[in-house]
């Protein structure tokens, strides 16, 4: 049987923390080495993007997030336009090792509302 998009997601967010725009803001505001990582398309990113946020597509993320993020225990916010590719990138993330990880579910416009 093939899976979905849906289903591996689902199975993604099994093993990460997903969190709301005000859990995320609250956690990047408590924590000074802080990443929050675009998995969108560069396209995407260059339309509009979060004034503090890195944009690595997700197609990319293995190879270039090291770059960005070289200690495991950096605190990595990932987001994109609804939470799909930002759980999978998560998930990514702590399969490589990265320790704190956090995947925001929620629509693109709440996330820029909140994070600028």
């Amino acid at each position: 049987m093939l899976k979905s998009a849906d289903d591996i997601i689902r199975e993604a967010q099994q093993h990460i923390e997903c969190v709301d725009v005000a859990t995320a803001r609250s956690i990047y505001d408590s924590s000074p080495d802080a990443v929050i990582v675009d998995v969108r398309q560069p396209e995407k990113a260059k339309q509009s993007k979060l004034s503090d946020s890195v944009n690595i597509d997700r197609g990319l993320l293995e190879y270039q997030v090291h770059k960005v993020c070289p200690d495991v225990s950096t605190v990595i916010i990932t987001h994109c336009g609804g939470g799909g590719r930002a759980s999978m990138a998560a998930h990514t993330l702590k399969q490589m090792g990265y320790l704190r990880v956090y995947a925001i579910t929620a629509p693109y416009d709440e996330i820029k509302q909140a994070f600028g």
